[in-house]
């Protein structure tokens, strides 16, 4: 049976978008061509329809972004080769197994890694020579959901200019939060070229996406430290995305994205 089709889906524009970077053929290359077409759209704060109280809707606006359907948009787009996919990757991207339920979102980032990494769609960077720190939080600043407790591994803020060489053009770098029930408070794609390295980000304060010097954005926020992962190329199999095999459930169903810059 046909999946109903999302919410505020420009399907004109996602073609056209699809047409520009088809040729694409790496992952870093596909996100950096994606997410620059968007660069000066709008910040949409809460652009999400659901809640613990209302029915989840799924949604697909290229109309605006906050910090998190950013990163999912660009992801879902560089890895599909057709609306369709286009749509099937967003929803698996967002939600667990790709079942459209708010308690299935991805609310919390630690929760969003976890599963997209199960989905084969991103990776951890792993670097040995890079020092990490492991950080406990207990997670409670969604409404309508039971706290939960959770793990992370980060690089500390200050062991980023070890990290820095190793980051690749389309790495997603997730800013880990120094409170104690929250565990990242933004995400960005990085952008980097022989001089200097960026990240394209969905900015609040500056009420669009944004390109700007990583240094910059370290500079200006307090931060227990970084995750990153690096996005993988859809496979011929992965793109049939429609017989993804079900994955086993992780703990805890998310909470709301208390995100955003």
């Amino acid at each position: 049976m046909r999946r109903p089709q999302p919410r505020d889906l420009d399907r004109r524009r996602v073609a056209q978008l699809l047409s520009q970077t088809r040729y694409e053929r790496s992952a870093g290359r596909g996100i950096d061509a994606v997410s620059r077409h968007f660069v000066g759209s709008a910040y949409k704060s809460n652009p999400l329809v659901g809640s613990a109280e209302t029915s989840e809707v799924f949604t697909a606006s290229l109309a605006g972004f906050d910090c998190v359907t950013y990163v999912e948009t660009v992801l879902a787009l560089a890895r599909a080769s057709s609306i369709d996919e286009f749509v099937n990757w967003l929803r698996h991207i967002r939600y667990e197994h790709g079942l459209i339920q708010w308690e299935r979102r991805n609310h919390y980032m630690t929760q969003w890694i976890r599963n997209n990494i199960r989905n084969r769609i991103v990776r951890p960077v792993l670097l040995p020579a890079v020092p990490e720190v492991i950080r406990e939080r207990t997670l409670n600043v969604v409404s309508g959901l039971a706290a939960q407790q959770t793990r992370l591994r980060c690089v500390p803020k200050q062991a980023l200019p070890r990290l820095e060489p190793h980051l690749q053009n389309g790495d997603l770098i997730f800013f880990v939060s120094t409170r104690r029930n929250l565990d990242v408070f933004h995400v960005g794609i990085i952008v980097r070229d022989d001089r200097t390295l960026r990240i394209r980000h969905a900015s609040r304060s500056r009420g669009m996406v944004i390109e700007q010097l990583l240094s910059d954005f370290l500079e200006a926020n307090r931060m227990t430290g970084v995750i990153v992962v690096r996005p993988q190329a859809a496979t011929r199999t992965s793109r049939s995305v429609n017989k993804m095999t079900r994955l086993p459930a992780s703990h805890g169903s998310g909470g709301e994205r208390q995100i955003g810059m």
